[in-house]
């Protein structure tokens, strides 16, 4: 039975109250009067709100209130946020079979936290790093930093399509474009030559920024660059790879971090390297800017725009043989063309109309057109031109891809066929491979392009460059960092049929560093049938792994 308290008079006393005894409700009648039992009740709530005035007061300062579990939760959360940003990795156990080798390695999926010079946390960094599991004695095993460019760009594109021990099925021209896609045992990895650390700089992939520190802190020349810098640090630290070979392998915008990264670990840090690979590089980006005035980047893109009309056919007369009509179209640039453009309005209207047939010969666009654009036609201005009458744009990346144009009058290409053909592909198989082989991202988004090229800082401080600013250049980085060590061997791969990084532009950027003869023989030209990615290219995908295995191995023994 429920038991309740009350307070029992005592006539003896007057009427004043004793004590809480203890009773039945039931019997309630046979104690008090319902009168004096509603004066007990309203003593009692006035006893207990005068106990809660009285003591307000002390409940105020102790930080006390109505609502504990709220107070709770809010420093609860400052807490968390208050606590450092941490570190994340996930290892796991795979093999690869590479012909008829079968080679086993470790996979670790991380997170690596970076600091600025007050030690404060600014960044968790990514990586994906494979790790050859049967070799004993590491500071002979080579290691290689890996990433892509943009800037803005995850690696997935070399990780997944290049050089990782899987990659995606055959995404090439005519390749699948809706899923599911094939993922599959990649025969060209780099594996069974060296160890991969596949970066995604601050703003892709997993990688952001924490603590006080925002995107802008990152995107930048000089600011991606000190970024890499520290985590290649650590990484080399932490496990133990001061003494092995390494190597940096940057594709496009990639490359022109590797100028300058290179050069600061080697003379800030005194971490030398083996060797680079530029894959589809650029040094100069204003070889490949077309600003007013400037008329160096037209002739640079004139063999790129030959190549592009003698794979897609709309050539009148074309040549059976690409080689010799691409040293022609060499020749012809640096020869007639350059000396017509920087004639400017002295050009005679005979000279420029010879000029104009010349050039439509190498480039496959009318003569009239020609004309009517001053003998100078930009890169987005060639991709809606050339293949306009069969309602098709020509790919940027890789020439060799086509797509619908969508507005027929438009002077400029809308949009890129290869970029769009390959994206879904790549984007979709390295979010399952990661999350499903890797163990690492569950709860995370992965950025493969992150927005960050509009905010991009291209002010760059390094080199021995001279004169006022002007278009971001990294050439005297390079020329620094292989005075600095003349072992450091440098190896460009070029795809012919890429027209976002022209391969005459690279011919000419690397025979003008200004080098010595015997340090000029540290880099080494390679060429692709394919375009800027020319590992999507399957022939050239073998080609490019036997040609950069080789180099890692070449370099590895220079002493």
């Amino acid at each position: 039975m429920a038991r309740a308290f009350a307070l029992a008079r005592e006539p003896a006393r007057g009427g004043r109250y004793k004590a809480l005894i203890p009773f039945d409700p039931k019997t309630i009648s046979g104690i008090i009067t319902r009168k004096e039992l509603n004066v007990m009740i309203r003593f009692v709530r006035y006893f207990v709100l005068f106990l809660i005035l009285l003591c307000a007061p002390w409940i105020h300062a102790q930080g006390l209130d109505t609502k504990p579990a709220e107070k709770a939760e809010e420093k609860s959360a400052e807490a968390a946020a208050k606590e450092p940003p941490k570190e994340e990795s996930s290892v796991t156990d795979h093999t690869v079979k590479m012909g008829t080798v079968t080679i086993p390695y470790k996979a670790t999926a991380s997170t690596i936290l970076l600091k600025n010079e007050k030690e404060e946390p600014t960044a968790l960094l990514y990586s994906t790093a494979y790790t050859r599991s049967d070799i004993k004695d590491m500071s002979k095993r080579p290691l290689a930093f890996v990433y892509n460019g943009g800037p803005g760009s995850s690696s997935i594109w070399l990780h997944m399509g290049a050089f990782g021990p899987r990659r995606v099925g055959s995404v090439d021209v005519g390749g699948a474009t809706t899923p599911p896609f094939r993922l599959e045992d990649n025969s060209e990895s780099l594996i069974d030559v060296c160890d991969l650390v596949f970066i995604d700089p601050v703003g892709t992939g997993f990688s952001h920024p924490v603590g006080e520190a925002t995107g802008k802190d990152f995107w930048g020349v000089d600011e991606d660059v000190a970024s890499l810098e520290q985590f290649i640090q650590l990484y080399v630290s932490r496990n133990n790879r001061w003494n092995s070979p390494k190597f940096l392998i940057g594709e496009s915008y990639g490359t022109f971090r590797s100028a300058p990264l290179v050069n600061i670990l080697q003379n800030k840090d005194g971490m030398y390297f083996n060797g680079i690979v530029l894959i589809s590089s650029v040094l100069n980006l204003g070889t490949i800017s077309f600003h007013p005035g400037e008329e160096m980047p037209y002739v640079f893109y004139v063999p790129s725009y030959a190549a592009t009309a003698w794979i897609n056919n709309v050539l009148k007369d074309r040549p059976e043989n690409l080689d010799n009509f691409l040293k022609e179209a060499r020749q012809f640039a640096q020869t007639e063309y350059a000396a017509a453009l920087l004639k400017g309005k002295a050009l005679t209207l005979p000279e420029k109309t010879e000029i104009a047939k010349k050039l439509s010969r190498f480039t496959g666009l009318t003569e009239d057109y020609l004309m009517k654009a001053d003998l100078r036609v930009n890169l987005a201005q060639f991709m809606q031109e050339l293949q306009r009458s069969r309602g098709l744009v020509t790919g940027r990346l890789d020439a060799r891809f086509t797509g619908p144009a969508y507005d027929l009058l438009s002077e400029y290409s809308e949009y890129d066929p290869q970029d769009v053909a390959i994206t879904g592909p790549f984007v979709a198989a390295f979010n399952s491979y990661v999350r499903e082989d890797l163990k690492f991202g569950q709860q995370k988004t992965y950025h493969p392009q992150g927005e960050v090229f509009k905010d991009w800082n291209w002010k760059h401080t390094g080199g021995n460059n001279f004169g006022f600013p002007g278009a971001p250049n990294v050439e005297g980085d390079l020329v620094e960092a292989l005075f600095t060590n003349s072992h450091l061997q440098v190896e460009v791969e070029n795809g012919i049929f890429d027209l976002a990084t022209p391969f005459f532009a690279t011919e000419y950027t690397m025979d003008h560093l200004g080098l010595p003869d015997k340090l000029q023989t540290n880099i080494h030209l390679n060429y692709y049938n394919a375009g800027h990615m020319m590992y999507v290219h399957d022939e050239d995908r073998v080609k490019l792994k036997a040609n950069v295995a080789k180099f890692i191995e070449a370099a590895s023994r220079i002493q």
